[in-house]
């Protein structure tokens, strides 16, 4: 009987240890299949250092506390495994590890890059002969991963930006009179729109903001947006913008880039807001205010999604369900049967389809001036913020889980 390795990876979101618990609690009701659930301390990184949380040591209370917990509790990393030809050594002591601890089963817990490690253990440990089993389970804020119909993340992560447009929407509208009068939220999302399209959620018939929202997939055209924002000033009074970190300009090079490189060769974005509001307050000559989320955004467990959380379990748990059934080489998926009423079951998609692939906002979310969500696009996104439920509070404040994170002793 084998012990499972679980692992995070990435940008942490609200949601990321729900799916932990649900593999935690799933590999305890199968006592004769599943010995032990091991957990990588900071992902990847925590494996080849041999650094593995024994999560059955754990308290249950803490366990159940995953829950209403944001962030990591693992810990996560950005680490990208290279190619074989050349790192060879790497993925050596990736199996030496899983084997000292009789490792059988390793659950990877990320996004489009973690899918591609999850893909690469899998193809490497069978190519040298150990018996591995590989799952991905999905987690992104940014909404790209192929097949799945969302990403467990990304609809908390929209809830939170949804709200705080319209909050600052109103800040913004009852001082434009003599103060600001335009207001930039800036959201994450290096290739895609859709943190920023759900941030459009927060605009109806009696909230107008955001009034612009600019995205990834549309290139930005200076003058067509200074006019879009003059229109929205002489009909509202005010202008509230969401725009997405990685708009491009019409060469198809992000606006905002530094020479400063990931793991996984992705440049430092994040910035944007401020260059925004410059341009504004330059070409318009009007008082302007912005603002960058940034960790807040992945981070907000307190207006997390029911549904996101639901989503997040439920990855969790079939992970360990594929494992059983003798299933590898896959990520278990969302699959929206219906929007309204809104319905979905898990399903299942290869790894290798999945890996290092990303999911776009399609144009027909975007309408035709470029700048704001369609009806399209709403039915969507608006079953995705569905229900709350709002963490333990202790003195006022968030009563989050701090795991004791025990180390099993080292073999190696």
């Amino acid at each position: 009987m084998k012990n499972i390795c679980y692992a995070q990876s990435g940008g942490p979101t609200a949601v990321i240890n729900e799916s932990a618990r649900a593999v935690i609690e799933t590999a305890k009701r199968y006592p004769n299949d599943f010995n032990k659930v091991y957990a990588g301390l900071h992902g990847i990184t925590g494996i080849l250092n041999e650094a593995l949380i024994d999560t059955y040591a754990e308290p249950e209370e803490h366990i159940r506390g995953l829950r209403h917990t944001p962030a990591a509790a693992f810990g996560s990393c950005r680490h990208k495994l290279k190619d074989i030809a050349t790192h060879r050594d790497e993925y050596l002591r990736l199996l030496e590890v899983f084997d000292a601890h009789d490792i059988g089963y390793f659950l990877y817990n990320g996004g489009g890059d973690s899918q591609d490690t999850a893909y690469k253990i899998s193809q490497i440990s069978h190519s040298l002969g150990y018996d591995l089993k590989c799952i991905g389970i999905p987690k992104t804020i940014d909404n790209d991963l192929p097949f799945t119909d969302c990403s467990p993340g990304f609809a908390s992560a929209g809830k939170y930006l949804a709200t705080s447009i319209r909050e600052a929407g109103l800040d913004l509208e009852s001082m434009a009179s003599s103060s600001t009068r335009v207001f930039i939220m800036e959201t994450m999302g290096r290739h895609t729109g859709w943190l920023a399209a759900a941030s459009g959620l927060a605009q109806n018939h009696v909230h107008p903001e955001p009034h612009i929202i600019l995205f990834p997939e549309i290139p930005f055209v200076h003058d067509k947006f200074y006019a879009k924002v003059e229109d929205c000033l002489k009909r509202w009074g005010s202008c509230a913008i969401s725009v997405s970190e990685g708009i491009l300009n019409v060469d198809g090079k992000h606006i905002l880039e530094t020479t400063e490189m990931d793991d996984f060769g992705h440049s430092q974005l994040g910035g944007i807001a401020p260059i925004i509001a410059g341009l504004v307050k330059q070409h318009l000559n009007v008082k302007t205010h912005w603002a960058v989320p940034d960790y807040c955004q992945r981070a907000a467990r307190h207006l997390v999604s029911q549904v996101d959380l639901d989503h997040a379990y439920a990855v969790g748990k079939a992970a360990v369900e594929f494992l059983r059934a003798g299933k590898h080489g896959i990520m278990p998926i969302i699959v929206r049967d219906s929007s309204s009423p809104y319905r979905w079951h898990i399903g299942e998609a290869d790894l290798a389809n999945i890996a290092n692939q990303e999911k776009f906002l399609p144009r027909d979310y975007i309408d035709a001036q470029g700048f704001h969500i369609t009806d399209a696009c709403r039915e969507y996104l608006s079953p995705l913020i569905q229900g709350e439920e709002p963490p333990v509070f202790s003195d006022g404040l968030p009563a989050y889980v701090r795991l004791h994170k025990k180390l099993v002793d080292k073999k190696l």
